[in-house]
């Protein structure tokens, strides 16, 4: 395992994935990304993080663990957070060692395309665009409110209103101050 912690928080290279056009990316339903995401929560948690996504790619035959990380008292992610929390999450991959073969395990912070999973996530973002997809809806839009786990968006002057955890949603424009 190699291990490189990034912030790839201004990296413009992506495609609207958030992705490099050179990544392949391994299947968002692979069987093993609830257990890697276990075993980064684990290992981050107690140093003040949360892992908000998880995903494997494997670019030019080499596989790539990604953790994507917040701290939870939301403050930004420094690089100094990136490596602390690399470092722990090595040993832990290391003494689990959930991959056969040889990967890299990379960090990064939330950037522009930050996923939003729960209520207060989307609290911190109202009034800017996510990308939403699942429980039958496909848009982007402004997030309105948040009253408990309901989520309400402005599509196209509609209001609609979805479940936190019911839904698949990322940040789909970058705000102008850490929030």
């Amino acid at each position: 395992m190699n291990n490189n912690p990034n912030n790839n928080a201004t990296d413009n290279s992506s495609n609207s994935d958030g992705h490099s056009a050179s990544n392949q990316k391994a299947s968002k339903t692979d069987a093993r990304i609830p257990v890697l995401q276990g075993i980064a929560q684990e290992a981050v948690q107690p140093l003040g993080f949360e892992v908000l996504e998880v995903q494997l790619q494997n670019t030019g035959g080499e596989m790539i663990v990604l953790v994507r990380i917040d701290r939870l008292d939301e403050q930004p992610v420094t690089m100094a957070d990136l490596t602390g929390a690399s470092r722990a999450a090595e040993a832990e991959f290391d003494r689990v060692d959930p991959i056969a073969g040889e990967y890299r395990l990379e960090f990064e912070s939330p950037g522009s395309k930050r996923p939003l999973l729960r209520a207060r996530h989307f609290e911190r973002m109202v009034g800017l665009k996510a990308r939403v997809r699942g429980d039958g809806q496909a848009f982007t839009a402004p997030i309105k409110s948040v009253d408990g786990e309901d989520v309400t968006f402005d599509v196209a002057d509609d209001d609609v209103t979805l479940r936190a955890g019911t839904f698949t949603a990322n940040l789909a424009e970058f705000p102008d101050r850490h929030r």
